[in-house]
């Protein structure tokens, strides 16, 4: 049995930043997760910047990349993708990390190092603070789970990842065959 040390969020912030990694708190657990591979962080960008033209073009709030939310007491997340409503963003102090609550979206692009029951457990973590809707994106399987109070569904690279749940009945719409493009010439 391995030995764990919980921390506690205000060890949590006394935590030293360090180039290429990220924190997490998983209910007084510290994770830290090493910097991504390049089609992690392509897909990563494709979504941010579709998102943000897509909230932009209907004022919703703001879209940010790899922003730390504190979903607990002991809980910070950094979700790689992430759409706080304008509500929201009247409450937070844009110069200070952690925000305050869960966004209205978390997207998470799976890594193969990544185990199930972690992703299952973050996506509950997520959901529990108040989350709308969580995307799960499988590069490597070139699938999307879309998690919501609803379920779960489950989209492939032939599908159109439509949805409206977490953008106040606005529709946003993405190819999945774009998502996944492999050629890094484009």
């Amino acid at each position: 049995m391995v030995a764990t040390t919980k921390l506690t969020y205000e060890d949590y912030e006394k935590l030293p930043e360090r180039e290429g990694i990220i924190y997490e708190l998983d209910e007084g657990e510290l994770l830290m997760e090493p910097s991504p591979a390049l089609r992690h962080n392509l897909i990563r960008q494709r979504v941010a910047m579709e998102l943000t033209q897509f909230i932009r073009h209907h004022h919703l709030g703001a879209v940010v990349e790899e922003m730390d939310f504190r979903l607990g007491l002991d809980t910070v997340r950094n979700p790689d993708v992430a759409f706080i409503t304008a509500d929201h963003l009247k409450n937070i102090d844009p110069d200070l990390s952690p925000v305050e609550g869960a966004p209205a979206l978390a997207v998470e692009v799976v890594s193969p190092s990544n185990l199930a029951q972690d992703t299952v457990k973050k996506v509950r973590q997520y959901l529990a603070a108040g989350c709308r809707a969580v995307w799960l994106i499988y590069p490597s399987l070139r699938l999307v789970e879309i998690h919501d109070a609803a379920g779960v569904r489950s989209l492939t690279e032939q599908d159109s990842l439509d949805e409206d749940k977490p953008f106040a009945g606005h529709k946003f719409s993405l190819s999945l065959a774009v998502l996944f493009e492999t050629d890094l010439q484009k």
